[in-house]
């Protein structure tokens, strides 16, 4: 795997997004396997002392967020990936991009109501309508207006961080009024979900089909009418912007030195990850307190691309020297058939923790959930690479491209015939 290219495959590329489709589990299996607000405070559920606590803080200092921005940078630059190698072809870039996306949106949607609420697709899908039409602006601009974009973020939650503790002062002051008490206490529910919501949900994906349905489609609502607008989609866009640009660039596709990827590894883990780790050490201090809580995680979410692009540059080195040629090979298939690989793990953690499965959910604390990702880890990395051996695209992916070109396309590899005795 010392080569950069197979084919009109990337497999730097192809590795990397392996790579992010096994860790975004890390965080998403949270809120599969107990009730959603755990994600955001683990007091709430799943445990946050001992073991519980480690797991909790080492995927908030190198996942939680890092592993979404790595996949969400690799999705901008797949966008001029597929762009390019649509010229000429019988589908226009145009119509090849804006036909992914109106699939990828139902698929999303599907996914998000029947198998698991965290989806991400359909933001994808509406984050590509804005910047297909600036895959070939100036590069520093595209990763500027990136920069700009999560800076703009960053910005506008601090100052409502802010207007959360001032909210909080307010309600908490001697002689409050009633409007102040009523403001913070629809204000606090973005912070912390009452019990009852978690006795909702445990009800819900413990009991049968029909009742995890009902339990999803609130929590599906919930993230795409108001967590999506104002928060998941401006920072997909923001860092799919930076992915085009860093593609462009050669990022990706090992067009970088030695020292340029070192250096980009040194900002990551030498300065992003210890103040990252000092925010999750306060929180800590704070006994998880819901207000210091949001407000310092809004400050680590100014450090998530710099550590998530320390985590590419890493797997980049590995893959120009040639190491772990085994492993790295089957990264880089999980990554071609990450679209089926992301879905396939909703199906197999759903029937893992649903009532109408083994009916884990809320069963298992942090640590014990760890399990339940390796196991689907493995999954992964031993069935993409013989599925692609036999097949040309993972079964979803297949799907998807038949959809996008509205006819059905190659499945099944053409097998060597069998030598003659």
């Amino acid at each position: 795997m010392s080569g950069s290219t197979v084919g009109d495959r990337h497999l730097s590329i192809d590795a990397v997004r392996g790579f992010a489709v096994l860790g975004i589990l890390l965080m998403n299996i949270v809120g599969m396997g107990m009730p959603s607000f755990a994600y955001i405070n683990p007091t709430y559920a799943g445990g946050h002392e001992g073991a519980d606590l480690w797991t909790w803080a080492v995927n908030n200092v190198f996942t939680d967020g890092k592993m979404r921005a790595l996949f969400t940078m690799l999705f901008g630059a797949s966008a001029v990936l597929i762009a390019e190698r649509a010229e000429g072809g019988p589908l226009s870039p145009l119509q090849t991009h804006y036909r992914r996306l109106f699939w990828m949106f139902v698929i999303g949607m599907i996914h998000a109501y029947f198998l698991f609420f965290g989806d991400i697709l359909v933001c994808y899908a509406l984050a590509g309508l804005v910047i297909y039409p600036f895959r070939k602006l100036d590069v520093r601009l595209q990763i500027g207006v990136g920069a700009l974009v999560l800076v703009a973020l960053l910005t506008k939650n601090v100052l409502g961080s802010y207007q959360l503790e001032a909210l909080h002062a307010a309600a908490t002051a001697p002689g409050a009024s009633a409007a102040a008490l009523k403001a913070w206490q629809e204000a606090s529910m973005t912070l912390m979900a009452p019990p009852a919501m978690a006795a909702q949900e445990l009800a819900g994906f413990g009991g049968g089909f029909m009742d995890a349905l009902k339990a999803r489609a609130n929590m599906a609502m919930l993230l795409q009418l108001v967590f999506l607008p104002t928060d998941t989609l401006p920072e997909a866009i923001g860092q799919m912007f930076i992915g085009m640009g860093l593609f462009r660039l050669g990022f990706f596709t090992l067009g970088w030195s030695n020292r340029a990827y070192g250096t980009v590894i040194a900002v990551g883990y030498l300065i992003a990850a210890p103040i990252t780790a000092w925010l999750a050490w306060m929180i800590w201090k704070a006994d998880f307190d819901p207000l210091k809580l949001h407000e310092l995680e809004v400050w680590q979410s100014a450090t998530r691309p710099f550590i998530a692009l320390a985590h590419a540059s890493v797997l980049l080195l590995i893959v120009r020297a040639g190491l772990l040629r085994a492993l790295f090979d089957r990264l880089a298939a999980a990554g071609r058939m990450a679209f089926s690989n992301y879905l396939g793990t909703s199906i197999v953690t759903s029937l893992v923790f649903c009532g109408y499965g083994l009916g884990l959910y809320g069963q298992l604390s942090r640590f014990e959930q760890l399990a339940v990702v390796l196991g689907v880890w493995a999954l992964i990395l031993l069935w993409s690479k013989p599925w692609l051996a036999r097949f040309h695209y993972g079964p979803l992916e297949w799907l998807w491209r038949s959809l996008v070109h509205w006819r059905l396309q190659p499945f099944v590899r053409p097998q060597p015939a069998a030598a003659a005795a």
